[in-house]
């Protein structure tokens, strides 16, 4: 069972605050005077909260309003992202949040072509997804032969050479490694010679308004809207913007060498 970390977050901000809120009011004032007696002393109860709650909302503030770390368990998106890779999203760029209702109440900025982004998996909400976005609303996607076309225009990729992989991305080597000019900027994929028409996802599709067609960077090895569809602007949970960790035990632990990569 997935447990909804933000939730947990609100709950205990709302206990550890209340139970502090409530001796203040109704119970400090009267034990202070005992207290100076030796009389009496903070409950323990108390003793905790007032010494939790700061910590718990300041954790909720940063994690619902700032930046929230993820980590990377598939390599849908290599080469951009290991296996291992620890990342912060961040939370404001398309607009701030209420926590656990996911209610926008302050739109900030818009997502744009090229973006990586963590949204709420459309087929099962409780779960999170990574992928760049291609295709922004009212465009007309299609993918054929390994290309993507944008409103009938081919996306233009070359060749960079053949993927070297590591620890548990080893199963990459050997694929082609292309170099992608998507959105005005410039991302590494991968794509496996001969890969059939049905696993590639070959279609073509129109991007409904207020959603947004997504794909990873390894493309034949990537369950993403060529599959299962639209990703709606509410489920967007913000914008991958750096790796601050790989841990990777199939590669002999950290890699200090990916700490602080700027996600592209």
């Amino acid at each position: 069972m997935s447990v909804d970390f933000a939730t947990v977050l609100v709950l205990l901000s709302a206990l550890t605050g209340g139970i502090w809120l409530f001796d203040r009011l109704l119970f400090a004032k009267r034990r202070a005077a005992r207290m100076a007696r030796g009389e009496a002393r903070e409950p323990v109860v108390v003793e905790y909260a007032r010494s939790l709650f700061p910590v718990i909302f300041i954790v909720l503030l940063v994690r619902s309003f700032i930046a929230e770390p993820f980590r990377i368990p598939s390599s849908s998106m290599m080469p951009t992202l290991l296996i291992g890779d620890f990342i912060l999203v961040n939370k404001f760029a398309y607009g701030l949040r209420l926590p656990v209702t996911h209610t926008k109440i302050v739109p900030l900025g818009q997502p744009e072509r090229g973006d990586v982004v963590v949204f709420r998996y459309p087929v099962n909400p409780r779960q999170d997804y990574i992928k760049r976005i291609v295709g922004l609303p009212g465009d007309q996607i299609a993918y054929r032969d390994k290309t993507i076309y944008i409103n009938g225009e081919p996306v233009a990729t070359e060749p960079v050479g053949r993927y070297i992989g590591v620890g548990s991305g080893r199963d990459m080597t050997g694929a082609l490694l292309q170099r992608e000019r998507l959105g005005g900027r410039e991302h590494q994929i991968l794509q496996r010679d001969n890969t059939p028409a049905f696993i590639r996802g070959d279609g073509s599709w129109r991007v409904p308004e207020g959603h947004y067609f997504v794909m990873g960077d390894n493309r034949d090895n990537s369950e993403d809207s060529r599959f299962w569809g639209f990703v709606p602007e509410e489920n967007l949970v913000g914008k991958a913007f750096v790796v601050w960790m790989n841990w990777d035990s199939r590669a002999g632990g950290i890699d200090f060498s990916r700490i602080g990569t700027v996600i592209r």
